[in-house]
């Protein structure tokens, strides 16, 4: 029940928005408030509007060390899906980000520990009419804000590779299980590289498809014009069929999608790479983080897919360095506005998870248990917030258009864009008490080839290409907007010529 409030509420709500109020100006607005008060009353006494959760399931259990080697896994559990399906007989696991009705979720962070979702994701609704069946929720970091693997309240997630090594984040967990061929298929989350980045440092196929081709419907959000789920798999057939279980339009529930195209991403996918026409991304290697082994190995396959037959070209794009000017006010502008709207941002229609939004309120009672990272990128948003407001969140939304247009006209003429999905391998885990700078580093430039793809919603995959010193390198593939059928058809004719591992 909603009191009426009271003078001193009236005065600091006054306070907040610059108004002077005499004592006589209160009392008097005290009765008004309390009369529109009586329709947010009236709300509370209905029940929330929200889908139907259809498949029956249990909480589940919390793995012990022995069972989970690799720190990768949050919760187990086995929730069965229809009989029949494209999913039928697969095992799915589901980033921790992503609501699954009835079982625990904790987003990597402690302030939202003991939280339990009632409403399924799109994405979990589809996996689960499509036949599989979910077994669990992987780990990732804290809040899905990070690049690295040890930010999460519960510890380190470790590289099956070199277990002393990161798996990359923020869908660290997704990246760990299917590497280790525990699951073989993943849900993973990418708001600047958190599907591509562990997919890249684990060996696996990581897709972020089209802005809104797969419903981010029942997942924590961090910045509506960033957030993408998509599929982390072992193989590229696989990876194609969860796609094609979990894309498509959601019936007005996500306001990131509009005129959603989907296509069959499996039919074709053995048409080879004959014909295609790719472009090698000249500002995509050579950067200042780049590992020579991770450039020339990236190379080599593009040398491999024009020997199966593509037509490989050099291609400069100039304006792909300006992808992270663009991100990080949009990223960081974004991420403080959802964290200060208790992960209820206003301003569009769809489904509101309003139970995930109570889990966040205490939040500010207990900012001091926030990951270093998340509090430095906080501090720096409220920081721009006070001294400048949003003009800079609003500029580089109009960068983004600029950046989409100049990967659009090198699309017009190749099928797909060819570079390094990370520049570098992946890093040592550092220690609990490592210095700050070597906790947080390396972020942002580590992404130079992730996040600009984020920013103009294009679809691109990390594809495993070549191992050096036991761990694994990534090349991504860029497509025109919903022309996920290109990556595959490439993903998948490099893939069946030969072991990657070995190259």
């Amino acid at each position: 029940m909603l009191p009426p409030p009271t003078p001193r509420q009236v005065r600091r709500a006054a306070t907040e928005l610059g108004l002077d109020l005499t004592d006589e100006q209160v009392e008097r607005l005290i009765p008004l408030m309390d009369g529109a008060l009586d329709y947010y009353r009236k709300l509370d006494s209905i029940a929330d509007f929200r889908p139907e959760v259809r498949y029956p399931r249990s909480p589940g259990r919390f793995p012990s060390e022995e069972e989970d080697p690799l720190g990768a896994w949050y919760v187990k559990t086995s929730v069965q899906g229809a009989g029949e399906g494209i999913l039928s007989g697969r095992r799915v696991v589901l980033k921790d980000n992503i609501c699954l009705a009835g079982v625990p979720m904790m987003i990597g962070s402690s302030i939202v520990e003991g939280y339990v979702p009632d409403v399924d994701a799109t994405v979990v609704t589809r996996i689960l009419d499509a036949g599989g069946e979910i077994v669990g929720k992987a780990k990732c970091e804290y809040l899905s804000r990070a690049g690295g693997s040890h930010t999460a309240a519960t510890g380190p997630v470790r590289n099956p590779h070199k277990p002393d090594h990161s798996t990359g984040g923020s869908s660290s967990g997704c990246g760990a299980i299917v590497a280790s061929g525990e699951v073989t298929l993943a849900i993973g989350g990418d708001q600047a590289g958190s599907i591509r980045f562990p997919a890249s440092f684990c060996g696996i196929y990581g897709l972020k498809p089209t802005w809104g081709l797969v419903p981010y419907t029942g997942t924590a959000p961090l910045e509506h014009t960033l957030d993408h789920l998509g599929p982390m798999t072992a193989t590229v057939e696989e990876n194609a069929r969860l796609l094609e279980a979990i894309a498509g339009p959601d019936d007005g529930l996500d306001p990131r999608q509009n005129a959603v195209e989907v296509s069959s991403y499996l039919e074709g996918l053995d048409s080879g790479a004959e014909g295609l026409r790719i472009g090698v991304l000249a500002e995509g290697f050579g950067l200042g983080l780049s590992e020579p082994d991770v450039d020339e190995a990236v190379r080599q396959t593009a040398a491999d897919l024009s020997s199966l037959g593509a037509e490989v070209t050099e291609v400069s794009i100039p304006d792909h360095g300006l992808g992270l000017v663009a991100l990080l006010p949009i990223f960081l502008q974004g991420n403080i506005a959802v964290f200060k709207a208790d992960c209820l941002p206003t301003g569009w229609r769809g489904l509101y998870v309003t139970s995930l939004g109570q889990a966040f309120e205490g939040w500010r009672e207990r900012a001091n248990e926030l990951s270093d990272g998340l509090k430095l990128e906080l501090l720096i948003a409220e920081h721009v917030e006070r001294s400048y407001h949003q003009r800079h969140y609003a500029k580089a939304q109009n960068l983004s258009r600029r950046l989409r247009r100049a990967y659009d006209a090198a699309l017009a003429e190749h099928d797909l864009l060819l570079m390094p999905t990370v520049p570098h391998r992946a890093l040592r885990i550092p220690a609990p008490d490592a210095p700050l700078e070597e906790r947080l580093a390396p972020t942002l430039e580590a992404t130079t080839n992730t996040a600009p793809f984020n920013c103009t919603g294009h679809p691109a995959m990390s594809v495993p290409c070549a191992k050096r010193d036991g761990l694994p390198i990534g090349m991504t593939l860029v497509a025109r907007w919903y022309d996920e059928q290109a990556i595959y058809r490439a993903a998948y004719a490099f893939e069946q010529s030969g072991d990657w591992e070995r190259r």
